[in-house]
């Protein structure tokens, strides 16, 4: 890595995000309300329990749109821990993106008032005969049961909010102030939240993820999460940074050498990803313990799940963008990059659906109308807030002693 001093126009270091116009905001509310319409629509037609298809269908578009926050406020916090220059024009993403977990908790809302009106359409632990014939259950009751399941969503979503606000109110009065001491309490504050971080992911995916099967158990599942998170945290950056470019903002600033290193950690957390899944499958194969073996077995029954097993994610998310993002050209090449964040984006989408769908489709199951409408309700609520926190606030992080560093950052 090499630096020299490089300027940019003054009016780019003070672009903000209303320059983009209302089109964000009315666009995300449009798919929301498309979205709710269509989750209406489909209710009643696609299942006879309607409810339990809706819960599943909303638990893994929820979960499609808490990765990217999660992955955000990684980001966030590695860029302050290690001190990281480079990636100081594209941090503000990442602080959009997490505070994107206040709307995130609303969201929630569906899965947590679940279970604290006592269904058990999602989570068969929550069902008191369950309970009564499972020995197993009877062990693990201490933890699955829905008072202290609610009490640790709400201490997940305290932490992920407390420290998304932390970074972002202090960056964003950085813009003003420039005042240096408050990167050195960026850093200071950085270490310990990150282990609260990664204890709260971690927790939160067993318990709204791996709980679907409660007899079944993975060590690296909040670790798989995670190595998923930040596929679709980079590829979100990569796509943003593309989307305002293409808009004439920031021109100047995000340069190839940014997109360059987005791809070097896309392409690294999408290795990681399949070092994560094929370690958790290649344990669980080679002790094959029934109570184990289970979880892959729905998974490599039914025609769909096979597919996706073995074909979607094994070459989808893994092998063939490995194979074309490896040219450094290509890593190099935005429009090539924005269409691989996107590919990226739609395996990862496919995979938290493998993760969760199979547990009430074992046959396999086609996602519908239901489907479609979570996801752009999801969504649409996801970016609405995220757009109201980004409205008036500037792109760049302009306060930022290391932001001259980031601006003349090249590979070599």
């Amino acid at each position: 890595m090499h630096h020299h001093h490089r300027e940019i126009p003054e009016s780019e270091l003070n672009s903000s995000f209303k320059e983009l116009g209302p089109i964000p905001l009315i666009g995300s509310i449009i798919a929301a309300v498309i979205g709710f319409g269509l989750i209406l629509l489909a209710g009643p037609v696609e299942s006879s329990d309607g409810n339990q298809q809706f819960l599943y269908s909303w638990l893994v578009n929820f979960s499609f749109f808490l990765s990217i926050a999660v992955g955000s406020l990684f980001f966030v916090l590695f860029q302050h821990i290690t001190r990281a220059g480079w990636g100081v024009v594209i941090r503000r993403f990442a602080e959009f993106l997490s505070m994107g977990m206040i709307p995130l908790f609303l969201l929630s809302l569906p899965i947590v008032l679940s279970i604290a009106f006592d269904s058990h359409l999602l989570y068969s632990w929550n069902d008191a005969n369950e309970v009564a014939s499972s020995e197993l259950l009877q062990k693990k009751v201490g933890f699955l049961n829905p008072t202290f399941f609610i009490a640790r969503w709400a201490i997940y979503f305290t932490v992920w909010i407390a420290i998304a606000k932390f970074f972002f109110n202090r960056s964003i009065l950085q813009d003003q102030t420039k005042d240096k001491s408050l990167t050195l309490l960026f850093e200071a504050r950085s270490a310990p939240a990150i282990i609260a971080f990664a204890l709260t992911v971690t927790f939160a995916s067993i318990d709204w993820m791996m709980t679907l099967d409660y007899a079944w158990f993975s060590t690296i599942f909040g670790v798989y999460f995670f190595s998923g998170s930040m596929v679709a945290f980079f590829a979100v950056a990569i796509i943003c940074s593309y989307s305002m470019q293409v808009k004439g903002l920031l021109k100047n600033a995000i340069t190839i050498e940014h997109y360059h290193d987005m791809a070097k950690l896309l392409y690294g957390f999408i290795c990681f990803w399949a070092y994560i899944a094929f370690s958790q499958y290649m344990l669980i194969w080679y002790a094959n313990i029934p109570e184990e073996t289970e979880w892959y077995q729905i998974r490599q029954d039914g025609e769909i799940w096979t597919v996706i097993s073995y074909y979607v994610l094994v070459f989808g998310h893994f092998i063939i963008p490995f194979l074309l993002l490896m040219p450094r050209t290509l890593r190099r090449n935005k429009v090539w990059m924005t269409g691989g964040a996107i590919w990226m984006l739609v395996m990862h989408w496919i995979d938290l659906f493998w993760l969760i769908m199979p547990q009430l489709h074992h046959e396999g199951y086609m996602p519908g109308l239901m489907d479609l409408g979570c996801f752009l309700a999801v969504g649409g609520v996801f970016f609405a807030g995220v757009t109201y926190f980004a409205s008036g606030r500037a792109l760049l992080a302009k306060g930022d002693p290391r932001l001259s560093e980031s601006l003349a950052f090249e590979n070599h």
